[in-house]
């Protein structure tokens, strides 16, 4: 059975349906189609997440007393697969409202299959500027969770000058850039250092990414250290966490501030030495469950169910696009993609995030929904938030610990 056959939660969906009583007399379900890379923690753990969430709502009576079913097909983070598992979610599982999403490289492959079908689409991935402008302005039935990466640029800019406003000592004037060689990359480094430019010097280069069957970062990293930056800033995938920092600490490189981006990180990234003191940004952490009853919620209920705290925000960003669609259809009272359309843009779902969702035009596309990131630090093995203020849970460290002193 080929991998992006793989169906999963399907059965364990109608077990609990049937455990729970929840199944309204066989009423016929609502079927969710969802696409997500199962073999990255950001996929794994949003999936589990969105899973979750169907069996709360099944349990509570499901939705317009039908209970939902969710099917998820594994996209293995290529554009193909994940076109290939979209097409198969409306033709053979016929999915009523598509869900999901990571990579931008991905939804790009996928959106050629997304118009072709026009179905109700809540995404919860994909930053790339270059998604937005294929998917285009004229796909009302397109909604979009996760910010773009001029929404997360924007916001990175807020957050550095109110820290250096703050915090006088955290200096931010150079910069460099070190970033993965495909689309999410290569965007985030147009965008930063367009957003950038007024900050300071900026400058940067690429590596392939772990993720793509990279993982030497020698050379990024050598002219990174000889541009000897306030702020070095990496943007790739999970994979390359620890070999950048480990590769980092051979040759002795220690910024002021050393500065990670990817969708997720390794589960066990903190237990590491390397980790502390480590910056990134991030939608979610667990410390957010000390200022909000909501995250903390659903972080209980997710360790409760699968044995450990989520190490990504693309788990609660799982969590939320199940509940934000759920809504929608009991404020439609049908799944008429017209009335749906209605009643997703009177989404106003207070979520784990600590955003209230909610969706307005944005540069290109009609619906987008959160448009800010938080910057956190790793602090004695936990991610702690040092901006905004509003979520802050740990003053910063800084500058980042030298090699020797850990």
């Amino acid at each position: 059975m080929k991998k992006w056959f793989i169906v999963l939660f399907v059965l364990a969906s109608a077990f609990t349906l049937m455990a729970n009583g929840s199944d309204e007399g066989g009423a016929e379900p609502i079927k969710l189609g969802g696409v997500w890379p199962l073999a990255d923690i950001t996929g794994e753990q949003a999936s589990k997440a969105a899973q979750m969430a169907v069996e709360e709502i099944n349990a509570a009576g499901g939705v317009l007393g039908r209970p939902l079913e969710l099917t998820i097909i594994d996209s293995e983070f290529k554009p193909e697969k994940g076109a290939a598992a979209l097409e198969r979610l409306a033709t053979v599982n016929q999915v009523d409202i598509f869900v999901g999403g990571m990579s931008s490289g991905v939804h790009l492959g996928q959106i050629p299959t997304l118009k072709k079908y026009k179905k109700l689409t809540v995404w919860t991935g994909a930053a790339s500027h270059l998604a937005e402008e294929a998917m285009g302005p004229d796909a009302p039935w397109y909604f979009h969770l996760h910010p773009w990466d001029y929404n997360q640029g924007a916001s990175y800019v807020k957050g550095w000058k109110a820290l250096g406003t703050k915090y006088p000592r955290i200096k931010t004037k150079k910069w460099f850039l070190a970033y993965e060689d495909g689309p999410f990359g290569s965007a985030s480094f147009d965008a930063s250092h367009a957003l950038f430019a007024d900050m300071g010097d900026f400058d940067g280069d690429s590596f392939t990414s772990a993720a793509k069957g990279g993982g030497d970062y020698t050379a990024v990293l050598e002219t990174a250290k000889a541009s000897n930056p306030d702020i070095f800033l990496w943007a790739g995938f999970g994979a390359d966490a620890l070999p950048l920092m480990e590769q980092s600490k051979s040759m002795g490189f220690a910024p002021p501030l050393y500065v990670g981006a990817p969708p997720g990180w390794p589960s066990d990234f903190g237990e590491s030495e390397l980790a502390e003191g480590v910056t990134l940004y991030g939608m979610w952490a667990p410390s957010l469950n000390n200022i909000s009853p909501v995250s903390k919620k659903f972080s209980d209920n997710y360790v409760k169910k699968y044995g450990a705290v989520p190490a990504t925000y693309f788990a609660p960003l799982g969590y939320t696009v199940i509940y934000v669609v759920a809504e929608a259809i009991e404020r439609a009272g049908s799944l008429d993609t017209e009335a749906l359309i209605a009643a997703m843009e009177k989404t106003d779902y207070k979520s784990p995030l600590g955003e209230t969702i909610s969706f307005s035009p944005s540069n290109i596309i009609q619906h987008q929904g959160i448009r800010n990131q938080k910057i956190l630090q790793w602090q004695n093995g936990q991610q702690e938030v040092i901006w905004p203020f509003e979520y802050q849970t740990a003053e910063p460290a800084y500058p980042f610990p030298g090699w020797d002193k850990r």
